[in-house]
């Protein structure tokens, strides 16, 4: 039998991730959130930044890393350069502070569009999900009515999933666009 809840279950993880993948990019405020996919050498290993450091706002346009061990200082400085996320940095001797630069209408424009494609993507891992689920329901030993109920009812995961998407990405638009 078809299990409707495992499905769901997948399209919610899917919208979880457009949420997350959304909050890393930057709005022109200081925003712990896009630090999340930064790696730092620690002693040979990739570690992420939050594992290696505490992080804190320090002002709207001013993030602080304060590593636990300053002899990272350095790696934690080239590792978010590395990571092209648009910021600047300055190293000091309590760690480094991550200035979020005030963006221009055309800088504006760009990150708004990578917010398109953070849409895209999510609306892919949706449409993948659906493929899944309606392939497992062709592959039962059920009637064509019955299987047509679940068809229906993956579609209607679909729609939900892809107008939450889509509802997201606008509202992240704005505040790009609006700050």
């Amino acid at each position: 039998m078809f299990d409707i809840k495992k499905t769901e279950n997948k399209f919610t993880e899917a919208q979880e991730r457009f949420i997350q993948d959304l909050g890393t990019i930057q709005t022109g405020r200081a925003s712990i959130a896009i630090l999340d996919n930064v790696m730092v050498d620690s002693y040979g290993t990739k570690t992420p930044l939050n594992q290696v450091a505490s992080i804190k706002i320090e002002d709207p346009k001013c993030v602080r890393i304060s590593p636990w061990d300053k002899t990272q200082i350095p790696g934690i400085e080239r590792a978010i350069s590395l990571a092209d996320l648009g910021v600047s940095t300055a190293a000091d001797e309590d760690g480094v502070r991550m200035i979020t630069p005030d963006m221009t209408t055309d800088r504006r424009e760009q990150i708004a569009k990578s917010a398109d494609r953070k849409m895209e993507e999510g609306k892919i891992r949706v449409r993948q999900i659906r493929e899944e689920a309606m392939n497992e329901i062709k592959a039962l030993e059920l009637s064509d009515d019955e299987k047509k109920v679940f068809q229906d009812q993956v579609q209607e995961l679909v729609k939900k999933s892809n107008n939450d998407i889509e509802i997201s990405t606008k509202v992240k638009r704005e505040e790009i666009l609006n700050i």
